[in-house]
């Protein structure tokens, strides 16, 4: 657990860059560590792991749960009941359905949009033209609020390349009036947060190593 890394970084962001607590692979005992210095907004990928956690983890209750992985169609109501925050809604049709389960939930699930600037097939996310197209449709979902886009950059980039693509989501959502952009991880967060980034995703630099 590196939180001499998570104490300098907190030191170091802007007041409007939100640090989201990557948990994905770790255990609640190291969540408890973290809340204690005040990290409220945890963010995971697989939704059992998430569960188990968040049931060891329900007497803390300023925790905050973000989904962050990729979403399988068959799983978005259980994500709509368990998560405050989804960062990665990649197509208009999963949106749609997320609407649809969130009013029929009665929840109302805070959205980013993921979105793909680059050329990367390990990668999914609304092309931005075609978000742009789709967007005065998707103004009027029910039942959600959007409050923003996600993107992940390619492994491997220069600092200029990853801040070049950081400022393509930044402009996309600024032009679309949404305050938030989720980007940025542990390899190329400063240059996220040079671009304008609202979130952070960070895991590695904070916990230390993954067990997988």
């Amino acid at each position: 657990m590196e939180i001499s890394n998570y104490l300098q970084i907190k030191k170091k962001l802007p007041i409007n860059v939100n640090l989201l607590a990557v948990s994905k692979g770790f255990g609640s005992q190291e969540i408890k560590i973290i809340n204690n210095e005040g990290q409220n907004d945890f963010g995971e990928s697989r939704f059992q792991e998430a569960i188990e956690k968040k049931f060891l983890l329900k007497d803390f209750k300023n925790i905050k749960w973000h989904f962050i992985g990729r979403i399988q169609s068959n799983k978005i109501r259980k994500i709509v009941q368990n998560f405050e925050y989804i960062h990665s809604v990649d197509s208009y049709e999963k949106l749609l359905k997320i609407s649809n389960v969130s009013f029929q939930e009665r929840k109302h699930p805070l959205i980013m949009l993921q979105v793909k600037f680059s050329d990367d097939p390990s990668k999914g996310g609304f092309d931005p033209k075609i978000l742009i197209e789709q967007w005065d449709q998707i103004k009027e979902f029910k039942s959600i609020k959007i409050k923003g886009l996600m993107t992940i950059n390619p492994k491997g980039l220069s600092s200029s390349q990853n801040i070049k693509l950081f400022q393509k989501c930044r402009n996309l959502a600024d032009s679309l009036k949404l305050p938030d952009c989720s980007m940025g991880m542990s390899g190329d967060w400063k240059e996220a947060v040079e671009a304008g980034s609202t979130w952070l995703r960070l895991g590695s630099i904070i916990f230390g190593k993954r067990s997988y």
